[in-house]
């Protein structure tokens, strides 16, 4: 039979009456004992997963003054699927699969998909979704009972109010980090220069070059700075369009190449990088089967590449939609070719071709390659063009955006990309850099 009694009983009524077993923040056994020992002196906001109304009703039960209550959530540290996911699935517990080590290329400190943290939340707030755990923010009431379950250290309280949240726990080198998950934080940095209140710590990690980053909540304030600064765009920002906030989209240095395309296809290739491999060890010769040794082939390593579903093959070459490209840098790191570079978020001309092969040559192997005449350069206004190797290169520096290169270019290979104009709040998180450009 219980012992709780009296002042100690009416604060148990309070508490949410869900036993976290011993694990939840409070350090007691049970509700019972956790609502003893408030009875006896400990703060009224001992029990983590109280809401403010509770911690309030037991100070006035108690007669003390209000404190305020630890209104927290978990977050998972890791939004990817690079720590043997697959190679886990059916095992008993994440402590037995880490256990079974980790093969080379896989992430040693990401979330393993078995859910031991599930088995442990009694609110029902967390949930395996396609092998990766969601936590349900409404139903999660902070009571720490997830944190020491997990054998990767990888589950972390943060503020229930909290809008931009560090998805990664890796403590590897850029390198490593690339090659294991394309969620991954690089530990770049940039994050943390650009906050202009000093919220992201760069931590050392176990690698001689390895860092993340961590944020700071208690100098947060949510603004928009480190998801615009940062390059692989994994910082989540629950309140602005990640689509808007970024300084640079990419884009295809190439117009066409479905000739070229079409005929590698017929070959049996279904790989950017197997053709350039083939090519540079002499086991097929473009030249000869007439494709464009300049040109996007068309194969989708760059589509297989982008998270966010920005890229595309039309004709076999690669097409970017730039109200969806976030401007992370993934399919210009996967281009075998180097077709893809990352251009300023203006509506600035781009120049879709940059093959250096002889003007007969290129009419050849392609109908809308760039075929070096050089009238862009010689008409524009602001010397932005120059004709480097037979083809146009434009200064986005230069370029007044005035449209006289597009009307002059006789095979229409220069585009003009749409875009929307910065909004207010990047203008904000960018105000630094923009002076620093002056």
């Amino acid at each position: 039979m219980s012992k709780v009694k009296g002042t100690a009983l009416r604060i148990l009524s309070l508490l949410p009456g869900v036993d976290c077993g011993g694990f939840g923040g409070c350090g007691y056994p049970t509700c019972e004992a956790c609502a003893q020992a408030i009875a006896e002196g400990k703060s009224a906001a001992l029990c983590p997963a109280c809401d403010s109304d509770a911690v309030r009703s037991i100070s006035e039960e108690l007669g003390r003054e209000p404190v305020e209550a630890c209104d927290q959530v978990a977050f998972l540290k890791c939004a990817g699927d690079a720590a043997g996911k697959k190679r886990f699935q059916g095992m008993e517990s994440c402590q037995k699969a880490k256990e079974c080590g980790f093969l080379d290329g896989e992430c040693q400190w990401g979330c393993m998909g078995i859910g031991s943290c599930i088995e442990r939340c009694k609110f029902d707030a967390m949930h395996l979704e396609d092998g990766q755990l969601v936590i349900d923010r409404d139903k999660c009431t902070g009571c720490m009972a997830c944190i020491d379950i997990c054998p990767q250290h990888i589950i972390e309280m943060i503020p229930r109010e909290a809008t931009n949240f560090i998805p990664c726990s890796s403590k590897d080198n850029e390198q490593d980090t690339l090659q294991a998950c394309g969620y991954g934080c690089i530990g770049c940095g940039d994050c943390a220069l650009a906050c202009p209140n000093d919220a992201i710590e760069m931590v050392v990690g176990d690698k001689i070059d390895g860092r993340y980053a961590k944020i700071d909540y208690s100098k947060c304030e949510g603004c928009v700075t480190c998801t615009v600064k940062c390059r692989k765009k994994i910082i989540v920002d629950t309140l602005h369009d990640l689509t808007k906030l970024k300084e640079d989209v990419a884009f295809v240095k190439c117009a066409g190449g479905a000739w070229g395309h079409k005929k590698l296809e017929d070959l049996g290739y279904t790989r950017c990088s197997d053709i350039v491999k083939d090519a540079a060890d002499g086991k097929i010769d473009l030249d000869e089967i007439g494709a464009c040794t300049y040109s996007c082939t068309g194969m989708g390593d760059c589509v297989k590449a982008c998270r966010y579903g920005a890229i595309s093959n039309e004709y076999g070459v690669a097409k970017v939609d730039d109200s969806k490209c976030v401007g992370c840098g993934d399919c210009f790191r996967a281009c075998p070719r180097g077709k893809i570079q990352m251009v300023p978020y203006l509506g600035v001309k781009q120049a879709a071709c940059e093959s250096e092969a002889e003007p007969d040559k290129r009419m050849e192997v392609c109908g809308m390659g760039c075929i070096g005449c050089g009238d862009c350069a010689d008409n524009c206004p602001s010397d932005a063009i120059t004709m480097t190797d037979g083809h146009p290169v434009i200064d986005h520096k230069k370029c007044q955006n005035c449209g006289i290169c597009t009307y002059v270019c006789s095979r229409g290979l220069i585009q003009e990309r749409v875009v929307p104009e910065y909004i207010y709040l990047q203008q904000e998180a960018m105000k630094l850099d923009m002076e620093e450009r002056g």
